[in-house]
């Protein structure tokens, strides 16, 4: 695979606040998105993304997004797929980091018998994750497979 690089532009815009934009995105459909300090740090701002939202948020978009390419590779037939996930920030050795990642996935199989299947590539999505192999925040996942069958009306 070749090198991509991604590029992503921030400006502040006022007090605690800026835009973070990439020309890629931009380009297509014009999506930029506030970016502020959280509300638990002096003068953060409630209701807006920030660095530590992103951040958490790239590891379980990552979960997901390596979880379909694997799925569809392994022919998984699968009705959905969600992903809670929580980023604890702590001080460690006097600086705040992002120690730890919880992932909570549910994936929505039909049949029973693949529930296994839909374990094994939910895990192996884990260690294939660019975003989680890049960081060095623990993570610690709990999967949930659920069998939700197809009920096939009769007349």
């Amino acid at each position: 695979m070749e090198t991509h690089f991604y590029n992503v532009t921030t400006n502040w815009e006022n007090s605690r606040k800026g835009i973070v934009c990439s020309p890629e995105l931009n380009e297509q459909n014009g999506i930029c998105i506030e970016v502020a300090t959280p509300p638990e740090f002096p003068k953060g701002m409630a209701g807006i993304w920030s660095p530590e939202h992103l951040f958490v948020a790239a590891v379980s978009g990552c979960l997901m997004t390596t979880f379909l390419a694997i799925a569809e590779n392994s022919k998984l037939d699968f009705a959905s797929f969600s992903c809670k996930a929580k980023g604890k920030l702590e001080r460690v050795d006097g600086s705040l980091i992002m120690s730890e990642v919880f992932l909570d996935p549910t994936v929505v199989i039909h049949n029973e018998v693949q529930k296994d299947k839909a374990m094994r590539i939910v895990k192996k999505a884990e260690n294939a994750c660019l975003i989680t192999n890049s960081i060095t925040s623990k993570i610690t996942m709990e999967i949930t497979i659920e069998v939700h069958p197809v009920l096939i009306e009769t007349k």
